[in-house]
């Protein structure tokens, strides 16, 4: 998709950042906020959840929407679920780690706290949360970060609890596990200050940055999760659900764009055509004797199909508003949410099976002539009039422009819709959990990882590249500890940034090595106890057998010290194996012959001492 000129767009942007806390225990209960597999689970519990009104009698539309559909939830319990996940007690006391690191990152966003956080309930009905709400409290507003195209305001600062995890679907419903629900998370909202996708793609850097700082924040897929808002000046906000990856931001932002400006150019089209939406009609007779594969199941089911005309679209339900997605697929989102399968058009048929006579039918029984189209849902008839009744709704607005809504960033870095925009009426107080009175006197402000790059490049001598991956890395913690122990900084830096590495790129296991694994090892290096060149052998062999000490992987090995006369021996060897050479070419043999005596060594030496040895004996023959 071509680059657009967005100030001229009026593009205006803003991030919702969500970050889990790495905390010992949940937001509201004592259980750990250690993730589980669900084969772990020990029990099951099943729960239909429906909207609930506001303390002003109003009901928020997305949640109305979300519950037209009729699911039953079941929920995967482990042998540490507690009666508060389950919701069958009380949330206890919000938890005050947890609230110790929200405040050290509002002092980070340059924020201010409030004097007093009180919980409040947003209703979810997706199943995500067993109560059918999640409960929030404001921590922070006010604050801003740099960006090179100028500062960026951050709105607000909640802290609240994570949702279950979604782990698959059921014949019925959806299947969560309850290992996430209840996991501390910050929500850091910007202000709309945003006018670019590279700008984007900066704050959002910027703000994992300062998360990151203060060691507090759990790390790896799905901890960190991004949302953009995102409008132009003639289309309307949307937003953005669930951008996993960082390096995706910039992309959606610009996918997102290029949507609204197609959309806006098939509304024009549409009013210059003066286009309409007809009412579903049930048009199962004319695929009576139909070869289509989707439609025949469906008719064979007790189902039939309901057809919708939209006069004047011809050519624009099949056009394309992102890469890969058209108006069409926007028309059979809605119908999905309503458990569709999705929808036939006639821009696209015939196809799938159905025939050009049975178009030619279709659009006689609609009364659609050239210039219009048609669309089709085939299912059972409920599901079939509810997801044309959607389309017709999305086909409607497509008349308008462009719709406000929710929409879900796919991997390929475009988006589909998925619910209305919440509103106010989705919020109300918690009245379980007394308000709670904030003290930021005594917030300790960390060191920001850039300044921690820095200081490892100054202090230690580390290159700028080395010192930025492991003042970013996962490691970080472990390289301070070890440069405390005498580790020689340098030597630490590359075994647990480049070391590790290159040994899970060849399939060692080495999420199973501990910190307390990798300590021993660079101490030993460090002592003299374990030559550099066998660190890698003896971490394959930890990694292997786990319950090892480092001093027991070493001799598993085979790689106990070796005395300097034996090493001398196996040098002379090398040497007399190789004297043709080393008379013609003396110390010129250094190089060659130094790898196979670290080869014959097998890292039982240091490098340094087998050098200094090969040098002296070539000496000696030269």
């Amino acid at each position: 998709m071509s680059e657009y000129d967005y100030e001229a767009l009026g593009l205006v942007a803003g991030l919702e950042i969500h970050q889990q806390l790495d905390t010992a225990t949940k937001l509201f209960c004592a259980c750990p906020t250690e993730r589980r597999e669900p084969e772990e689970s020990v029990r099951t519990f099943s729960r239909y959840l429906h909207p609930t009104k506001s303390e002003l009698g109003e009901l928020d539309q997305a949640a109305v929407e979300e519950s037209r559909v009729d699911r039953e939830f079941e929920y995967l319990a482990f042998d540490t679920t507690c009666l508060v996940e389950e919701d069958d007690e009380p949330p206890h006391r919000i938890d005050d780690e947890a609230l110790d690191v929200a405040l050290q990152i509002a002092t980070l966003l340059d924020m201010s706290a409030v004097d007093q956080a009180h919980v409040m309930r947003k209703i979810v009905v997706d199943g995500s949360n067993t109560s059918g709400f999640q409960r929030t409290a404001l921590v922070g507003q006010d604050g801003e970060i740099e960006t090179s195209e100028g500062p960026v305001g951050v709105e607000d600062l909640l802290l609240e609890e994570e949702s279950a995890g979604r782990v698959g679907e059921t014949d019925d419903g959806v299947r969560y596990s309850l290992d996430r629900l209840g996991i501390p998370l910050v929500e850091i909202g910007t202000k709309p200050d945003i006018h670019s996708p590279d700008q984007a793609h900066e704050a959002a850097e910027r703000i994992g940055m300062l998360l990151r700082s203060t060691g507090a924040v759990k790390r790896g897929l799905g901890t960190i999760r991004q949302d953009v808002n995102v409008s132009i000046a003639e289309g309307a906000r949307v937003e953005i659900k669930g951008v996993q990856a960082l390096d995706q931001i910039d992309e959606i932002v610009r996918n997102e764009v290029g949507r609204q400006v197609e959309l806006l150019d098939i509304a024009e089209t549409l009013d210059d055509r003066d286009a309409s939406v007809g009412d579903p009609r049930d048009v199962t007779d004319v695929f009576a004797d139909t070869d289509s594969g989707v439609i025949r199941s469906a008719l064979d089911s007790g189902g039939r199909v309901e057809a919708v005309p939209l006069f004047g679209f011809d050519g624009l339900v099949g056009h394309e508003i992102q890469p890969d997605r058209r108006l069409g697929t926007e028309l059979s989102d809605h119908a999905k949410r309503h458990g569709a399968g999705g929808i036939f058009h006639t821009d696209e048929l015939p196809a799938y099976g159905v025939t050009g006579a049975e178009v030619e039918a279709l659009c006689d029984a609609v009364d659609a002539g050239p210039d219009d189209a048609v669309a089709i849902v085939a299912d059972d008839p409920e599901t079939a009039d509810l997801a044309v009744d959607a389309a017709a709704e999305r086909a409607e607005t497509a008349i308008e422009g462009v719709p406000e809504e929710t929409r879900d960033a796919t991997p390929e870095a475009t988006t589909r819709y998925l619910r209305p925009l919440p509103g106010a009426a989705r919020m109300y107080p918690e009245t379980d959990v007394p308000p709670v009175e904030l003290d930021v006197v005594d917030v300790e402000t960390p060191e920001l990882l850039t300044e921690k790059a820095e200081r490892y490049r100054s202090d230690y001598g580390l290159d700028a590249g080395l010192a930025e991956q492991v003042a970013y890395g996962h490691h970080m913690p472990l390289f301070e500890e070890s440069v405390e122990a005498g580790v020689d900084a340098t030597f630490a830096a590359g075994v647990l940034e480049g070391t590790l590495t290159e040994l899970s790129r060849d399939d060692v296991a080495v999420d199973r090595l501990t910190d307390d694994h990798l300590l021993a090892v660079l101490e030993l290096v460090e002592a003299g106890d374990l030559a550099k060149e066998g660190v890698d052998e003896v971490l394959v062999t930890l990694a292997g057998d786990p319950s090892l000490t480092a001093e027991e992987a070493i001799e598993a090995a085979g790689l106990s010290g070796v005395s300097e006369s034996e090493v001398r021996d196996a040098v002379t060897d090398v040497i007399e194996r190789n004297a043709d050479q080393v008379e013609r070419e003396g110390m010129g043999a250094f190089s060659a012959l130094m790898g196979e005596c670290m080869g014959a060594l097998r890292g039982k030496a240091d490098g340094e001492i087998v050098s200094d040895v090969l040098r002296e004996e070539i000496g000696k023959r030269a």
